[in-house]
């Protein structure tokens, strides 16, 4: 991501092709489902992407001064007149443009920044606020890139994004854990340690080894519970945004149902889907796209978790 700072620099089209490239690399599910968005769409949801990388690899330390300049990012969000940093300086005529919501970025970037902390999920309301806070944001942010006005929707975008979230959060329990990072909920898996994770792999029969993989089987039941309210959403978007986040959602979801078919062996390595599997899902996704009318009800126990500025 090191590419994308300093963007007053780069033209337009600079800017559009470290977009595209960002999430080629860092996002393959969602560079999939980016061709069905058209150029203008496709082209907006690379740089919200792309800054929403940039903004992860601040916290991670993989840009120098990244934490402090996260600092600057929301103060300058905030209306700090005396904050500056280049690039949500850059950023600020794209987000006026789509007219981004700030509280959403704000929260995404104290999500990021409590990945830089020790982590240990203590209980499944918490796992849910994390989850809003690295992409049900995103799911907010992407809204009115897809051209999606409708607040009615929103719940539901926010949905979609922490549906992923937890498909993540259970694709990568060891990798997390080698990191010194527990998303598992403590309560769920007897307050075991990342390094008893990590030792519990090395025993894929033990009790310890079960405990998570059930764990991890709950994980991927809430995920469904939360993607099956985020597809509700879809009727709110365009036809081709429509698709492209049915198929992305689509591919995502069968991450973790990959998971399940292989016996939930979380200690074998990342579940990926290939091209092959990909396209099964695009095409397992057609039906989503015929919703054209969104509900008038939004199941209030999903966003239970949440603080009330949280809830869109």
């Amino acid at each position: 991501m090191h590419q994308m700072t300093m963007q007053t620099e780069h033209s337009t089209d600079d800017i559009s092709k470290q977009a595209e490239a960002s999430l080629r690399q860092n996002g393959r599910s969602f560079h999939w489902a980016k061709r069905f968005l058209g150029q203008e769409m496709g082209s907006r949801a690379a740089r919200l992407y792309a800054f929403c990388r940039l903004l992860d690899d601040m916290a991670d330390g993989d840009i120098p001064d990244g934490p402090a300049r996260l600092t600057h990012i929301k103060a300058m969000l905030a209306g700090d007149a005396k904050a500056h940093d280049p690039d949500l300086s850059a950023f600020l005529p794209f987000m006026q443009q789509v007219k981004l919501p700030p509280q959403p970025l704000h929260h995404l970037i104290d999500g990021l920044l409590l990945d830089q902390q020790d982590v240990a999920i203590a209980d499944e309301a918490e796992l849910v606020r994390y989850g809003y806070y690295v992409a049900g944001t995103v799911g907010l942010l992407m809204c009115p890139v897809l051209h999606c006005h409708d607040r009615q929707a929103f719940a539901h975008a926010l949905d979609l994004g922490i549906a992923m979230q937890l498909t993540n959060i259970a694709r990568d329990v060891l990798e997390d854990a080698k990191m010194g990072r527990r998303y598992v909920p403590a309560e769920w898996v007897q307050n075991m340690t990342p390094e008893q994770i990590c030792a519990a792999a090395e025993t894929p029969d033990s009790p310890e080894a079960k405990h998570i993989a059930s764990a991890i089987n709950r994980i991927l039941d809430r995920a469904e519970d939360y993607y099956q309210s985020g597809f509700l959403g879809l009727a709110a978007l365009p036809l081709r945004a429509r698709l492209a986040i049915a198929v992305a959602g689509t591919v995502y979801r069968q991450i973790g149902r990959q998971l399940r078919r292989a016996g939930t062996n979380w200690h074998a390595g990342r579940t990926v889907t290939s091209r092959w599997t990909k396209l099964q899902m695009t095409l397992q996704a057609l039906p989503l796209v015929l919703r054209t009318k969104l509900p008038d009800w939004h199941d209030a126990r999903l966003h239970a978790p949440l603080y009330p500025d949280m809830r869109p």
